[in-house]
């Protein structure tokens, strides 16, 4: 577990807002490049042909049957693409000039739900659905789901981004924030959880490992509650050690100042080792 600030922090809103503003212009970017597949719905147009005007469903061949035109396959296509196809099938079968425009309006290519779901796997999302709707397609959370989830997008221009939703935020708080649209080709992972262990030696009562499950928020005043609490020999000085690259780092905390709410309560993480040594009088 790491001391991540929490999600809905200005940090947390700023990062929420820019992957908004992200997804606004990477959903124009992956429309035009999408390459229309099966069940995928299309709206035509077409200036000198009115009876065209309207809405087709791609069949499971990947093929439309059009009025005028006849059956034409269309997976694999862009949106553009297919306008090029179509304009020269019409003007193959004697139309001066066609003036033709395509718009995907539905897409049915599967969102891929990774981790700590019921059912993992590609699901198919009809259109734009939200985070929650992928979640329940998937059969909601299993019992090893950790705190987060992450959503990966790939962008027509091949660039990807990430953003982390907290899962509390999102199932408890309700916040509609949190709640953001997902689309095909979306990769939405729910992390599972990780043990966190801790280690105390010194002046506790019940020295050596503790576990705790990752979906905890593990405090050192519940670790060492967990631990049996401090000794009357124990100094209020506490030390954790902590793992940073190759090495580690000391965090020092007051145990009482924790105790009464001058300090705030650090956050533990997996492989922490508190040390809790003799007071001297």
């Amino acid at each position: 577990m790491s001391n991540r600030p929490p999600i809905l922090t200005w940090v947390g809103l700023l990062l929420i807002a820019a992957w908004g503003l992200w997804t606004s212009a990477a959903t124009a970017q992956q429309k035009a490049s999408y390459p229309i597949g099966p069940r995928d719905k299309v709206e035509i147009r077409v200036l000198e042909l009115p009876e065209l005007d309207r809405e087709f469903q791609v069949a499971g061949d990947g093929t439309l049957e059009l009025p005028n035109v006849g059956k034409v396959d269309v997976a694999g296509l862009t949106e553009s693409e297919l306008a090029v196809e179509l304009r020269r099938r019409l003007e193959e079968v004697g139309m001066r000039r066609a003036t033709v425009s395509v718009r995907i309006t539905e897409f049915s290519r599967p969102v891929a739900v990774l981790g700590a779901v019921v059912n993992p796997g590609n699901h198919p999302v009809e259109g734009r659905a939200m985070l929650l709707d992928v979640l329940l397609m998937a059969g909601g959370l299993s019992n090893d789901r950790g705190r987060f989830i992450q959503v990966r997008r790939r962008a027509a221009n091949g660039l990807s981004d990430q953003v982390e939703i907290g899962i509390d935020e999102l199932f408890e708080s309700g916040d509609p924030a949190v709640n953001i649209p997902i689309f095909a080709g979306d990769v939405v992972h729910v992390l599972p959880a990780e043990a966190v262990r801790v280690s105390f030696l010194g002046e506790v009562n019940q020295t050596g490992n503790v576990t705790f499950r990752g979906t905890d928020r593990v405090t050192l005043l519940v670790a060492i509650a967990q631990a049996g609490g401090l000794t009357e020999r124990a100094s209020s000085k506490i030390r954790i050690l902590r793992r940073q690259g190759a090495g580690r780092v000391e965090i020092i905390a007051n145990y009482r100042r924790i105790l009464n709410g001058k300090d705030p309560d650090p956050e533990l993480e997996d492989g922490d080792i508190v040390i809790v040594k003799e007071a001297f009088f």
